[in-house]
């Protein structure tokens, strides 16, 4: 089964008065990598949700973002900076002094100053933060891999279309190049009329092993046997149990290699157009196959 490198999953996990939501992202890669954006007291956590992520998927770039709420009451206590306070206090006696000012430095004024009453620092219990966070993950994880594999199932009935279309070209490959060494020897035969003006002087004998010699250079049945050995085994490798984007990947070079070789053998318009057609096919597949894991 193939699975796709492109989807998106969200997850969310409440326990007491914590709730983790999870956004997930991922994309084309050569290999497994992260992109991972935590609260700074959920980053020792990290390593723990690569691995979370890293038993479903092999492939890919994997975006994570996490929101972090805590309802609990603690969340609502503040306490005083008085080193802040006291410090912006004797600022202001001071102003005071120095420009003889009468009026008394009120608590309104005090409090008027920037960070002298900031929300209490809470510990928060890291045990729960752990399990509430793996929890968020492993569900994410899971959400696009299923995500993955249904898109894997939109580029496999793509994939399989085009292989039949280069099947049924195949065909049609095969009956022009069964006509080379005719058209071969039609050419063969008109250059040496050409050069003798006197056809009744060609030597058939030599004539035909000219155009053996020809037939045997513009065979392309080895190409032809080929790639339907790779078309199986394409297939084959759609079908397994795991996903083999970078197999797949390289049977699309194999299959440029044989196309490349039956167009310089090519021996005819209808045979080179044909061949411009696969290439073309083939193009579009690999553009598919980069987005399978």
């Amino acid at each position: 089964m193939i699975k796709s490198m492109t989807a998106f999953a969200t997850a969310s996990c409440t326990r007491d008065a914590l709730t983790v939501e999870l956004t997930v992202r991922s994309y084309n890669s050569r290999y497994l990598d992260f992109s991972i954006h935590l609260p700074e007291s959920c980053q020792p956590f990290e390593e723990d949700i690569k691995k979370i992520m890293g038993r479903f998927h092999s492939r890919g770039r994997i975006e994570i973002r996490m929101n972090l709420t805590d309802t609990s009451e603690e969340q609502d206590l503040f306490e005083v900076d008085e080193v802040k306070a006291r410090s912006y206090f004797k600022a202001l006696k001071q102003v005071q002094e120095s420009l003889g000012l009468s009026e008394e430095i009120g608590l309104d004024t005090v409090l008027g100053a920037r960070q002298v009453i900031v929300p209490a620092k809470r510990q928060v219990d890291e045990v729960l933060l752990k399990q509430v966070l793996c929890e968020a993950a492993e569900t994410a994880a899971k959400d696009l891999d299923r995500m993955r594999k249904k898109e894997g199932e939109n580029l496999f009935q793509d994939l399989n279309t085009r292989l039949d279309w280069i099947e049924g070209q195949m065909k049609e490959i095969e009956i022009q190049a069964g006509s080379v060494p005719g058209t071969y020897k039609l050419r063969l035969e008109e250059r040496l009329a050409a050069l003798t003006a006197d056809a009744d002087r060609i030597d058939p004998v030599r004539l035909a092993q000219e155009v053996a010699v020809l037939a045997d250079k513009s065979d392309v049945s080895e190409e032809v046997v080929r790639i339907h050995s790779h078309l199986k085994m394409f297939r084959e490798i759609m079908d397994a149990d795991e996903s083999q984007g970078r197999k797949l990947n390289f049977l699309i070079q194999e299959f440029n290699r044989e196309f490349n070789t039956i167009g310089s053998k090519a021996g005819n318009a209808r045979l080179s157009h044909g061949v411009v057609d696969l290439k073309s096919e083939l193009e579009k597949i690999r553009e598919q196959v980069q987005n399978i894991e």
